[in-house]
């Protein structure tokens, strides 16, 4: 492209170059427009000077008048050089702006208006020579137009450059923010199972040689959880490495409330008694508050796995108004160090309620410990 540019400007150069040479030989009809003997070398000079006039389009337009002014004294209105000050005028304004190239236009408009009148003898208003002058100023406005229509483009460009761009930081933007939600679901995956296979390894540590057939149980719980473990790891690992995410989604646990009675049964395998009380009379929530009330009671039930004490957890699912209450809570055993609201497993958690505009509070009284989240729903109930 830029070679084909600059073919196209050395081509129009070349036509501009011959059509002021025409102009400078050309037979006119009237003596006053005709230029003759040692007078060809001045009407033929601003044939060079509209060579530079991209370059310096100052000192093109300047050679032009300079020229005309020449031949005025010689009493002979010179075409070429007019014609020749006048695609000076356009390149002038087109490149030097519109203060700049005005000033310049008018200056030269003046000076040709002046110089003709003196070859006409006295006749300032004589129509003929009054066409370049107006050529000049119909130049410059041509030249003011072109100049215009280069910076609307250019602008256009850098707008649909600017936009294209900031589509393309949005996208990024939003695959950074789905893979920290996933390495926060990785917590939760990770926690619970590990929590699966550190009790199991218990029992079957202790009954080993008393119960065989419970610690055989136990060693292939413990062999589902970390093949489980493992397979969400490498999946999720496999996610945040990636370069291009077509669609994030389509590797991320979207549990839902629906999934609570598995995931009840896995801890209550595992030997932690979980007595849920969950409403008949529910309100219907988005897919996204639905996956966080999952995520909330598993949480709740990791911690109390971790930290509880009696093995014993109560979950309470109701509807309040236009929102869902989840409370978790369990005893606490004085020789565990209780979860701590600053943690990773609740600070994640904290930030995903608030994603979909929920609360969380935690509250720990020593003897008990309780996880309590209001989650927004769209209002309208229905029955469980």
């Amino acid at each position: 492209m830029p070679g084909a540019r600059g073919i196209a400007a050395a081509l129009r150069s070349v036509i501009i170059f011959a059509v002021v040479v025409i102009f400078a030989v050309l037979p006119f009809p009237a003596e006053d427009f005709r230029a003759t003997g040692w007078l060809l070398v001045p009407a033929l000079l601003p044939a060079a000077a509209v060579l530079v006039r991209r370059r310096v389009p100052f000192v093109a337009l300047g050679a032009s008048l300079v020229c005309a002014v020449v031949l005025a004294f010689a009493g002979v209105v010179s075409p070429s050089a007019l014609l020749a000050a006048a695609f000076s005028c356009y390149a002038l304004v087109d490149l030097r702006g519109r203060l700049v190239g005005v000033v310049g236009v008018l200056a030269a408009a003046v000076v040709a208006f002046l110089s003709n009148g003196l070859a006409m003898g006295g006749d300032l208003f004589d129509s003929a020579a009054l066409q370049f002058v107006l050529s000049l100023l119909l130049a410059g406005a041509l030249g003011d137009a072109a100049r215009s229509r280069r910076e609307f483009v250019a602008v256009m460009t850098e707008r649909a450059e600017r936009a294209e761009q900031s589509r393309d930081d949005e996208a990024r933007r939003r695959v950074m923010e789905e893979r920290v939600r996933i390495a926060r679901d990785l917590h939760d995956v990770v926690a619970h199972q590990i929590s699966v296979i550190s009790l199991n390894a218990g029992v079957a540590s202790s009954a080993l040689e008393s119960k065989p057939e419970r610690a055989r149980e136990a060693l292939t719980t413990i062999r589902s959880a970390s093949r489980t473990v493992l397979a969400d790891i490498g999946g999720l690992m496999s996610l945040l490495r990636a370069d291009d995410v077509d669609d994030p989604f389509d590797l991320r646990p979207q549990h839902g409330l629906a999934d609570l009675g598995a995931l009840v049964e896995r801890f209550e395998d595992v030997g932690l008694r979980i007595d849920l009380r969950r409403a008949d009379d529910t309100v219907t929530m988005s897919p996204a508050s639905d996956h966080v009330a999952y995520l909330v009671v598993q949480e709740g039930l990791t911690n109390a796995h971790k930290h509880g004490a009696e093995g014993r957890v109560v979950v309470t699912v109701r509807a309040v108004d236009d929102a869902l209450a989840l409370t978790v809570a369990n005893p606490l055993d004085p020789s565990v160090v209780p979860p701590s609201s600053s943690g990773h497993g609740l600070r994640g958690l904290r930030e995903r309620v608030s994603a979909v505009r929920g609360d969380v509070a935690v509250e720990s009284t020593g003897e008990e410990f309780v996880l309590s989240v209001h989650l927004p729903t769209n209002g309208r109930r229905v029955r469980g």
